[in-house]
């Protein structure tokens, strides 16, 4: 495997296609999920655009200008920066070190063309409801993505099993158990989360 991949410099991330240039740097209009790390918090943001010295994200949680930024496009692919500007929901971020673009989204692509490989997670540790024919029981979630959420529960939870999930922040998702080993298993969420949903672990503590 890959050692994460550190990213530095200059231009100011732009909307756009990949042709569009500034100060000679190419960017790639990219559209994926990466887990953002940030003083305290941690949550998932949609990469707009990206070029060998920064990128763009979307993200309505506020951010300040200045601040430092671990942008996880998947767990062996790692972008740190920081925010030079931030506006109307969008942000861009300078790299802390130059990558090559080209490079990172070849490997991305191999990564997700791979067997094994899942959606950025926000780590959580909270509680929720889940309801079968049988009754309702509690779960503790331990990750979340759009799609998918792991959780530790009694057992008595079957793969295959159709549930309701909901969330302590009152979200409601319809969901199959999708894997369970022991006390561990994993849900598939029929309707994905919507993405301002995890944008902040905050959301989910307390």
């Amino acid at each position: 495997m890959k050692k994460p991949i550190a990213a530095n410099t200059a231009s100011q991330p732009v909307a756009g296609a990949d042709a569009d240039r500034r100060g000679g740097d190419r960017y790639r209009t990219v559209w994926r999920i990466a887990k953002v790390t940030r003083d305290g918090d941690v949550g998932l943001w949609r990469v707009r655009n990206m070029s060998d010295r920064g990128m763009m994200l979307a993200a309505d949680v506020p951010v300040a200008v200045g601040e430092k930024l671990e942008i996880a496009l998947s767990d062996a692919v790692v972008v740190r920066g920081k925010v030079v500007w931030a506006e109307g929901g969008r942000l861009g971020v300078e790299f802390d070190r130059e990558v090559d673009v080209a490079d990172v989204l070849k490997q991305l692509a191999a990564e997700q063309r791979a067997s094994g490989y899942r959606q950025p997670r926000l780590p959580v540790h909270t509680q929720a409801k889940v309801t079968t024919e049988e009754g309702t029981s509690d779960i503790e979630l331990v990750d979340l993505s759009q799609s998918g959420a792991g959780f530790v529960h009694n057992g008595a939870l079957e793969v295959g099993k159709e549930v309701d999930l909901v969330l302590a922040s009152g979200i409601h998702r319809k969901a199959i158990v999708r894997w369970a080993r022991g006390t561990r298993g994993g849900l598939w969420l029929t309707q994905p989360l919507d993405r301002a949903d995890l944008e902040s672990i905050r959301r989910f503590q307390g």
